[in-house]
């Protein structure tokens, strides 16, 4: 029979491990938000102002622009996501002992595997060995964050227990299919950095496979994902009604439809099935549509559900884009401009959005520093991402001299808005969770 104190440690064990994974979670994401500032942004900038001086695309090392795409996707909303699933074990019941020590083993894998990648797109020191290992340490990370996530059963009620014969939730199938996707994605990775090395072409890839990584990494993994995450937050933060499951179905099938169209099939295919999978997820999760609920806006600037609804308009222009670039693109403007529509414009709105809602609270129960600089944040985001996708195809399709000095100027304009978001973030979890705050007003 236990004794009051042996009744009484148990709970205080379970609430160092929870605080622990909140401190594990809060390195995961300043970590992220560092990929995000200095090799993602940073780089990015200093990428299109090279280009731009030039007034040429192909001036500039395709290593280098690949090295900062893939620091911006996986080193900053991968990391991102990687921390977020770890920190969910805190919310399915009992947590597990040996979470916490795997999430640091999968940290060090998976930021040791980024910044190498960064490295040899930026440097080129013994790529053809280095390159291979920072994909397989990406993916050495990912397998034991899967695992980990995958083996964790919460402990069950007995109402829960009564109750185990019911289908998991649409927006949980559609987060199991992004991560199918995220495992694909590095696998192709790790296979085409070993292509490239056998073959000694360079640390970076060729300009179709390239292409082809960039649609898997992101109507395959990254897209589905914020649509299973929308339709799982959306309808308590924005107040909409609950997500129709055959639409957000009909929309990752035809995003799938759409990788497998470019890999196997005529560019066209694969462009044409784009803007039906961006409308089917328009119309499953009630973006269109007025809300039933008054938005859950406390902590956070008003604006924030109407960002949120700018960034399916963002989503629908690069859909529509990617059909243009198919017919016509000759420079790689339009592709550009669709691709930074998507990666700007929808990918990033809504992790400056949403992340800046739910990941203070996630953090020891924290409230956003400063709702101001959200939305100052998302403004310059949305106005530097606007100038980009107007000014990039008259620049390299047309060679229109205004077009290339409306590049830079979009350039700086979204690291301003990369610098806010990084801050704000940062400050917020820089200020004691909200029960040491509430400790300390009271002393």
């Amino acid at each position: 029979m236990n004794t009051a104190s042996e009744i009484t440690a148990e709970p205080s064990a379970i609430v160092q491990r929870k605080v622990r994974m909140q401190q594990l979670l809060i390195a995961y994401i300043l970590t992220g938000l560092l990929f995000l500032l200095l090799p993602g942004t940073f780089l990015g900038v200093w990428n299109l102002i090279s280009i731009s001086s030039r007034h040429a695309l192909d001036s500039l090392s395709p290593a280098w622009i690949q090295a900062h795409g893939h620091a911006q996707i996986f080193g900053w909303i991968g990391t991102f996501i990687l921390g977020i699933g770890f920190y969910s074990l805190t919310k399915m019941g009992r947590l597990p002992t040996f979470a916490i020590p795997r999430g640091w083993t999968c940290f060090a894998l998976w930021t040791t595997g980024i910044t190498l990648r960064w490295f040899e797109g930026v440097v080129g020191w013994q790529w053809r060995i280095l390159l291979p290992f920072s994909a397989f340490l990406e993916l050495a990370g990912f397998l034991l964050f899967f695992q980990t996530v995958s083996s964790h059963r919460p402990a069950a009620s007995t109402a829960e227990l009564q109750s185990t014969s019911r289908k998991p939730e649409p927006w949980m199938l559609l987060v199991i299919g992004s991560t199918f996707g995220f495992l694909v994605t590095l696998l192709m990775n790790l296979i085409a950095t070993i292509q490239v090395s056998i073959d000694n072409t360079g640390p970076a890839f060729a300009h179709v496979p390239d292409q082809r990584m960039i649609t898997l990494a992101t109507w395959g993994f990254l897209v589905p994902a914020v649509w299973g995450f929308n339709a799982r937050w959306l309808p308590v933060f924005l107040g909409l009604g609950q997500p129709r499951p055959r639409f957000l179905f009909l929309a990752f099938g035809l995003a799938w439809a759409a990788i497998l169209a470019e890999f196997f099939g005529p560019l066209t295919w694969f462009a044409a099935l784009l803007p039906f999978a961006a409308l089917s997820a328009v119309l499953a999760l009630h973006i269109a549509e007025p809300s039933i609920q008054p938005a859950k806006i406390t902590g956070v600037h008003p604006s924030f559900p109407y960002f949120v609804r700018l960034a399916y308009v963002w989503l629908l222009i690069a859909a529509a884009l990617s059909i243009r670039a198919s017919w016509n693109d000759v420079s790689g403007g339009i592709w550009g401009a669709s691709r930074h529509a998507l990666t700007v414009g929808f990918l990033s709105t809504m992790v400056f959005a949403i992340g800046q809602r739910i990941l203070p609270a996630f953090c020891g129960a924290r409230v956003l520093y400063s709702p101001r600089l959200m939305l100052a944040s998302l403004a310059a985001l949305n106005i530097g991402c606007l100038l980009r996708v107007v000014s990039e195809i008259p620049a390299y399709e047309a060679n229109v001299r205004i077009a290339w000095h409306l590049l830079p100027c979009s350039a700086v304009i979204e690291l301003l808005a990369v610098s806010l978001f990084a801050a704000n973030l940062a400050l917020t979890l820089l200020q004691p969770p909200a029960h040491l705050r509430s400790l300390i007003a009271i002393s």
